[in-house]
């Protein structure tokens, strides 16, 4: 590539700093920007030490640096959707919608006040070429991969957006972080969202949305215990239902199975192996797609991921009107609601969409 203007979001992590670093020693004209998210005052989250270590990377590599406000973008266009969708009962991924709406659209149009050819983040992903178009790719670290986070990203955007360690495995980037002496060398990689932070998302959450009780049953509709509202919950979890020791039930861990919006339940089964934990289909909505959908046949044999991390599992897709469904060849454990699955064609991401409902 030759030499260009790049804009690299810091994190205040050591992925963006090497991010930046090997731009740099590339010969581009690099400057960072840092972006805050959320307007915090009361120290749960790193925002204040992550624009230090941020701006102190720049200052080590030599490059401008810069910070900019997006907390009102966020409010509106992530925070706030993410409620209304908890108040549906859904668990939704703030980290994919920030990606969609401010990473990638809002700091990528803000990218043009630097005249900046490219926006490169510390993301571990990569851009490849799809039969003719630029495609979002797997990044060589499958442990490290974060396209599940990048699904929802806008197509476009991929014209102007670098992923430069994507190419790497992490062990890599810490070793680079500590042959240059970035101060960021030895920071533990974050976990969570910002406006979470150390808090326990009950904690924070209740001060957006009220407490809304009903009951937790077992499969048989028996009552087992009370919940404080459905949003606190999600499928597959096992802590924080406060059962235990009832009679006429073995001593097993209790699950969340299903959440019954229409009667505020919560219906729960005992073993993270018990049937109503899996699922063969889904059905899912909003379908957002990374390539050129007319270049798809389908039923489509495809590899598909309900969840960060999780190793790709075979599927088959198809679509009804709007909506996309998948068939695995295994049953899914807590395939969730809110969630989104996404497809790939051997290592491209191809689409992805929100999870609606499960059946078999």
């Amino acid at each position: 590539m030759q030499k260009s203007k790049i804009l690299v979001g810091m994190s205040g992590g050591v992925d963006s700093s090497v991010t930046a670093y090997l731009l740099k020693a590339q010969g581009h004209d690099v400057e960072g920007l840092f972006m805050r998210n959320w307007d915090d005052d009361d120290n749960h989250c790193s925002n204040q030490t992550d624009e230090k270590d941020a701006r102190n990377i720049c200052q080590q590599l030599g490059i401008p640096f810069h910070t900019v406000n997006f907390s009102q973008a966020y409010m509106d266009k992530v925070f706030s959707q993410m409620l209304v969708e908890l108040k549906r009962g859904h668990t939704p991924n703030p980290d994919i919608l920030c990606n969609q709406e401010i990473k990638f659209k809002v700091m990528l149009d803000y990218a043009k006040h630097f005249q900046a050819d490219y926006l490169a983040t510390g993301h571990y992903a990569n851009v490849t070429t799809w039969h003719g178009e630029k495609a979002l790719a797997t990044a060589t670290d499958q442990i490290k991969d974060q396209t599940y986070f990048l699904c929802r990203i806008p197509r476009a955007c991929l014209q102007r957006v670098l992923f430069p360690i994507g190419a790497y495995c992490k062990e890599e980037i810490r070793t680079i972080a500590k042959q240059q002496k970035l101060v960021t060398a030895k920071k533990k990689d974050s976990t969570g969202i910002c406006f979470v932070g150390e808090r326990k998302f009950s904690d924070f959450i209740r001060q957006y949305l009220l407490d809304r009780p009903g009951d937790i049953v077992d499969q048989n509709g028996r009552i087992v215990g009370k919940h404080r509202g459905l949003f606190y919950y999600t499928l597959g979890q096992r802590k924080g239902l406060d059962i235990g020791g009832l009679q006429n039930y073995a001593e097993k861990p209790w699950f969340v199975a299903q959440k019954n919006t229409k009667t505020n339940q919560i219906v729960v089964v005992q073993g993270q192996d018990h049937p109503l934990l899996y699922h063969h289909k889904l059905r899912a909505g909003h379908l957002h797609w990374l390539v050129e959908p007319e270049k798809i046949t389908f039923p489509l044999q495809a590899k598909a991921r309900i969840r960060h991390r999780q190793p790709c599992q075979a599927a088959t897709i198809w679509l009804e009107k709007d909506t996309l469904i998948a068939q695995f060849a295994e049953k899914q454990r807590a395939i969730t609601p809110g969630q989104s699955i996404c497809v790939y064609l051997d290592h491209v991401c191809i689409a992805s969409a929100i999870i609606e409902e499960t059946y078999d």
